[in-house]
């Protein structure tokens, strides 16, 4: 008979690829492992796994039965957290995924906003890459993902925040004038400087860039800190995305310009398994990240009265020229799910 525990044993294996660390996850000893594993072959009939100089890899029928195994696990998991959570909103364990290109720019808006009005949360955070994330969301280890949408191939649940607006950072020194719009031409006649592969940040550059095929589109740093700092010393231009202003563009060296219509944008956003049973806790975590957002784009602004003209005149140096508000685009209030 198939048992949970052997489709949580294979799911450990598909993930580490090695019986040992398998085992070690599962806290179980290796031959009670293996064990299980060769009665779920024998259960189905079939081969699962072959070992290949100390490596286990999977055979076709086992990534199909890994892959499937995953989501009944989380199911399982959203099974019982639908009979544990009937709290109020935004209680007990939140696990919360957040894309690197995004966590040090919007969480400390929401997180003091999360404690100020639900101090019975605990939030556990992972920040990684979408992949890493979206895999950790499908195996139930993370209860929600706040990063760039759509994302391709999966099947989860997810609501669309605002629009993030991309600009152009380059050198000071450089000859494009501060109060003019920028095309990909502009961008395309320069050394572009990318994060490394694996961030979605870097992707979207590249393909509203054209997908430039050039030596240096292969190299790529590991945080936007590092990318701006590559800018401000004359090496290249970057993409940089409008939430990441106020913490990464504080060097005088840099100036940001903006795009010709249609500007560049992503779209940013909460996914979430569609067994879960936290929809109300997302909707109303999405709330709060909102109103934080909002708050912190009137809080720009000198004086109330000004605040829909906000420009480079009382947002400081570092904001863009071109006479348009520096706040986010707020997608909706209303949050409207979609299925990608």
């Amino acid at each position: 008979m198939l048992t949970l525990r052997q489709l949580r044993y294979l799911d450990a294996l598909a993930r580490h690829r090695t019986f040992g660390r398998a085992a070690q996850q599962c806290a179980v000893t290796q031959p009670a492992l293996s064990t299980q594993i060769r009665e779920l072959e024998h259960e189905l009939g079939a081969e699962l796994v072959t070992r290949r100089q100390g490596v286990t890899v999977l055979t076709d029928a086992g990534a199909e039965v890994a892959r499937r195994a995953s989501s009944i696990l989380g199911a399982t998991r959203d099974l019982a957290d639908c009979v544990r959570h009937n709290g109020p909103l935004l209680s007990g364990t939140l696990r919360l995924g957040v894309i690197p290109t995004l966590a040090p720019y919007v969480l400390p808006l929401l997180l003091p906003e999360l404690h100020r009005n639900h101090p019975d949360l605990r939030l556990d955070l992972l920040e990684t890459r979408t992949k890493a994330l979206v895999s950790e969301l499908a195996q139930g280890e993370l209860d929600v993902l706040l990063l760039a949408l759509p994302i391709e191939k999966t099947e989860l649940e997810t609501i669309v925040l605002f629009s993030d607006r991309f600009l152009l950072a380059v050198p000071a020194d450089d000859p494009l004038p501060e109060r003019g719009r920028v095309s990909t031409h502009d961008v395309n006649s320069r050394h572009l400087v990318l994060l490394e592969e694996g961030h979605c940040l870097r992707d979207q550059t590249l393909v509203y860039c054209g997908e430039r095929d050039s030596a240096h589109a292969r190299l790529g740093a590991t945080s936007l800190t590092t990318v701006l700092q590559m800018v401000a010393s004359g090496y290249g231009v970057t993409l940089l995305p409008e939430v990441a202003i106020d913490v990464e563009v504080r060097d005088e060296r840099v100036k940001l310009l903006r795009f010709v219509e249609p500007q560049p944008r992503r779209s940013i956003g909460l996914a979430w398994r569609p067994t879960s049973s936290r929809k109300a806790d997302f909707l109303e975590l999405g709330r709060i990240l909102l109103d934080s957002i909002k708050c912190e784009a009137v809080s720009k602004c000198p004086t109330r009265s000004r605040r829909r003209h906000c420009c480079r005149q009382c947002e400081g140096r570092r904001r863009p020229s071109g006479g348009e508000p520096a706040a986010w685009s707020i997608v909706s209030r209303t949050f409207q799910v979609v299925v990608y």
